[in-house]
């Protein structure tokens, strides 16, 4: 009988256009990772609560990430995707989460301090997003989450969580372990910061034509050198090193001549992933069959080790 595969469990919000450096930094990986795990991908819709706000933007997101998600190669054959919504499981487990947890603990999380630090008003769901968070990575036994480095605390709130419910109540939740993606260096975006949404320094995943020039020849370029190093480091994840040794040797200090060698290299990389976006976006209904055949599967895995918690905190006699 062959080994079973162990469980992988990943979520993303539906806030924003992925853009290269989250396909580089963790989708690209998702897609080899499927023929190895048994794997659970969820639309984390109920944690963009916390910063979207309006139906349309809403529903129009979430459509959004499930193209992306089987635009870039994710096999609804092999893995599960669904939207978190879908399987009820997650908000109730979370509350019993909740009734377990302390304060002081959550004000640890790196979302409470940083929103604390920016003085701004904090949401009930953000100070409580820890413990959702665990309830979905708990809910299915997952062995492995996927994870940057910086992202390290979600799997140490899911185990302490795990830890304290099995202390109280007896042995029911699997202890998850991250699996740390291979560092990808950090992306610089347009500006040369590190390429994130909140930066508006990006170049998105599924960009046009039009799009992708007008962004690499926005790139900021640092004029003391003869390689501009922005240009470079965004060059590297499309091109081998030795390749572009002997194009940057050749074009040295022709920067627009660079930008537009990067620009073809990103339009030759994006064009097939943005075609397959494109006729998938045309089978709205399929799309929505898939996400309704992952939540299916998801909630009856979830739903029973959910009757088992509520088993072993006293509410199912």
């Amino acid at each position: 009988m062959p080994n079973k595969k162990k469980i992988l469990l990943s979520g993303v919000k539906p806030t924003g256009r992925p853009h290269i450096g989250n396909y580089f930094g963790a989708m690209k990986q998702f897609v080899d990772l499927q023929h190895d795990y048994d794997c659970y991908f969820f639309i984390a819709d109920l944690h963009a609560l916390t910063s979207v706000q309006n139906r349309e933007e809403m529903s129009q997101a979430i459509y959004d990430v499930a193209l992306d998600y089987l635009a870039i190669g994710l096999d609804p054959a092999k893995v599960t995707i669904f939207k978190q919504s879908d399987v009820p499981a997650h908000s109730e487990l979370a509350w019993i989460f909740e009734c377990i947890t302390t304060m002081p603990y959550l004000m640890r999380a790196h979302a409470f301090k940083d929103a604390e630090a920016k003085n701004k008003e904090i949401s009930v769901g953000t100070f409580n997003y820890p413990m959702l968070m665990a309830a979905d990575i708990l809910l299915y036994d997952t062995d492995v989450v996927p994870v940057g480095q910086d992202q390290k605390q979600h799997i140490e709130v899911a185990r302490d969580t795990a830890e304290k419910f099995n202390r109280t109540f007896g042995q029911t939740f699997r202890l998850p372990e991250p699996l740390i993606l291979k560092e990808v260096a950090i992306v610089p975006g347009i500006d040369g910061q590190k390429m994130s949404k909140s930066y508006k320094n990006t170049i998105p995943l599924f960009s046009t034509d039009e799009e992708i020039d007008k962004l690499v020849m926005s790139i900021v370029t640092d004029s003391s050198g003869e390689t501009p190093k922005n240009v470079y480091e965004i060059h590297k994840l499309f091109r081998s090193e030795t390749e572009l040794k002997k194009l940057y040797e050749e074009k040295k200090g022709k920067y627009k001549d660079l930008k537009q060698a990067l620009a073809d290299d990103i339009k030759t990389f994006i064009k097939p992933l943005r075609s397959r976006r494109d006729s998938l976006a045309q089978a709205k209904s399929a799309v929505l069959k898939i996400l309704q055949s992952g939540a299916e599967k998801a909630n009856s895995i979830a739903s029973k080790k959910l009757s088992e918690a509520k088993k072993r905190v006293g509410v199912i006699f």
